[in-house]
């Protein structure tokens, strides 16, 4: 078998298995065995595939067509212009979560210090602090498993975040000049709606926002001002629905010049406040 023929199995078995960017998904997994750019394929497409190569090909062709997500697959995903090592144990990076840390990013400055609650693999706080120098930063999620995935990306995009385990504010002692957050948000009924490599594999514990998808907003709202310095920010990722009621959550425990951000889709995708 060559190369081109394998590449061409590969979309063939996705297309067939429902996946919507099957050869889009069929030449990363191609890519990231091979180890060919584009470039190299045109010039050694016809050029037989090594045994090994072709087994490791097929077998995550198969966990892709069984909507196993692309990213934890190869065990990563990019945010913010580096690579994030990504497992089941936490949610998979997204574009929207960009608009997040760069609004977040424009209020900080040298010497601050800002606590990123619910922090997954920590891509928020990582890119908040290779963003803008000599800052302070703290991650913190109540998943143990995902406090080890975010310490190792850490580690390895050479950011000295510090993360710890609690549940939201439990453990959190100190004061921070902004507190940021992408919470759990979406309302329980709708996660069996999810498309299956979100419902079946990225953990619920991350997605869930109980009943109406506000439960982590309240304790935000309520309890990030006794943790938050005077004059500083919270800022939240929301549902594109949620706007006006996480701005009223905000307003009624006294944030001032709440404001709500747009992503690149035009939908509303962010909500912050100042502590008086």
């Amino acid at each position: 078998m060559i190369y081109r023929e394998l590449l061409q199995l590969g979309t063939e078995i996705l297309t067939k298995a429902g996946i919507e960017e099957a050869p889009v998904d069929a030449w990363y997994l191609f890519e990231y065995v091979t180890g060919l750019s584009r470039s190299a394929y045109i010039m050694q497409g016809d050029e037989e595939v090594l045994e090994d190569e072709k087994e490791e090909y097929r077998i995550i062709i198969l966990k892709r067509a069984e909507r196993i997500p692309l990213q934890y697959i190869i065990g990563e995903q990019s945010f913010m212009g580096m690579n994030f090592k990504v497992n089941s144990n936490v949610l998979i990076p997204r574009m929207d979560t960009e608009v997040l840390v760069v609004e977040t990013a424009k209020k900080l400055k040298e010497g601050m210090k800002v606590l990123d609650m619910c922090t997954g693999s920590g891509c928020i706080i990582i890119s908040l602090m290779h963003l803008v120098e000599g800052i302070e930063g703290v991650g913190s999620d109540i998943s143990k498993q995902a406090v080890i995935v975010a310490k190792e990306n850490a580690v390895s995009n050479q950011i000295g975040a510090n993360f710890i385990c609690s549940d939201m504010f439990a453990q959190i002692e100190d004061s921070y000049d902004i507190i940021v957050s992408n919470p759990p948000y979406i309302p329980t009924a709708v996660i069996n709606t999810l498309m299956p490599e979100v419902r079946d594999f990225e953990p619920v514990g991350a997605l869930d926002g109980h009943e109406d998808g506000l439960y982590f907003y309240r304790i935000l709202a309520k309890e990030a001002p006794g943790h938050i310095n005077a004059g500083g920010y919270l800022f939240l990722e929301i549902g594109c629905e949620q706007a006006e009621d996480v701005k009223k959550l905000l307003e009624e425990e006294e944030f001032k010049d709440v404001t709500v951000i747009r992503d690149l889709a035009g939908l509303d995708r962010v909500v912050y406040g100042r502590k008086e």
